[in-house]
């Protein structure tokens, strides 16, 4: 595979773009959102003005925490709301699918990783454009060395890590326009050293009650522009329990559960403005028991 076929995305974006819908979607702590954007702009306007020497920041932010809580989306969502802090009211988004550099060939992982982030990004953006790179599950390209498997080609996998430490070395001190966003489901599987360059390490968790009850409700009401009745659905007070019985679960699995519930029955199928409270109630119970979890009070009416 070319490194060029990494590039999953390379798109200039403004303010009034429709990506900031994404931003948007993500229910999480408020707090999250703000960090990851003041992050971003510090570090594109610090990095801009004075030397690596002075602030010491990489322009490397990572985002960690379990599968389904939208850390990716963030990350996508997040050009659109810096674009209105930079000059020109654009940035450029970057997405990489580190995978595709991983090879069982020897000394390809890192031949590529280090083609791909120290030559073809820069180039791609060497408009000096505000840039956000993003680095989808990292674990993949950035492997912690001291747990590496003898069975995985160690000398491969040091290789590969020190390439991407070394890339990003170089662009925090030559392309302050530059700005990476790593996501991980694992960080017990990223190295050290890589941690110790992010600038800032983000945890987006699970969401907690009141988060699952707004995306529940989000979900239904997107819905009730054509079945009306999930309105009230979504409005009632019944969704606060469901919403309850529903912890655990991450944000992509709650938005799902609505439409597991629709698939209940033949009934809602055919209509589904026909969904009630114990439909949804029913779904979440077995949502929940199929990821494991302990059982929890369930009082849904």
């Amino acid at each position: 595979m070319r490194v060029q076929e990494c590039v999953l995305s390379d798109e200039v974006i403004s303010a009034d773009s429709a990506e900031a819908a994404l931003w948007d979607a993500i229910v999480v702590p408020k707090e999250i959102k703000e960090r990851l954007r003041n992050q971003t702009v510090l570090s594109l306007f610090m990095r801009r003005d004075l030397p690596f020497a002075v602030t010491a920041l990489h322009g490397l932010c990572t985002l960690y925490g379990p599968p389904g809580t939208g850390k990716t989306t963030l990350a996508r969502g997040l050009p659109a709301q810096i674009a209105c802090y930079v000059p020109g009211g654009k940035v450029r988004r970057i997405e990489i699918n580190p995978h595709g550099l991983m090879s069982a060939e020897h000394g390809q992982s890192q031949q590529r990783v280090s083609e791909l982030l120290s030559e073809y990004v820069p180039g791609l953006a060497s408009d000096g454009l505000p840039t956000v790179v993003i680095l989808d599950e990292v674990e993949s390209m950035a492997v912690a060395r001291s747990a590496a498997s003898l069975a995985a080609n160690p000398a491969d996998v040091h290789r590969a890590t020190d390439a991407v430490l070394t890339v990003l070395d170089l662009n925090a001190a030559e392309h302050p326009h530059l700005f990476f966003v790593a996501t991980s489901n694992f960080t017990t599987a990223l190295d050290e050293a890589f941690l110790s360059r992010s600038d800032a390490a983000i945890l987006v968790p699970l969401p907690g009650p009141e988060a699952l009850r707004e995306i529940m409700a989000s979900t239904l009401l997107t819905l009730a522009d054509k079945y009306p009745a999930l309105g009230e659905l979504a409005r009632s007070s019944a969704i606060d329990h469901i919403a309850v019985a529903a912890r655990g679960l991450d944000g992509r699995r709650t938005r799902k559960v609505v439409f597991e519930a629709l698939a209940q029955r033949l009934d809602t199928v055919l209509d589904p403005g026909n969904l009630t409270e114990d439909d949804l109630a029913d779904a979440v119970r077995n949502a929940v028991a199929d990821t494991g979890l302990p059982e929890v009070s369930r009082a849904t009416h």
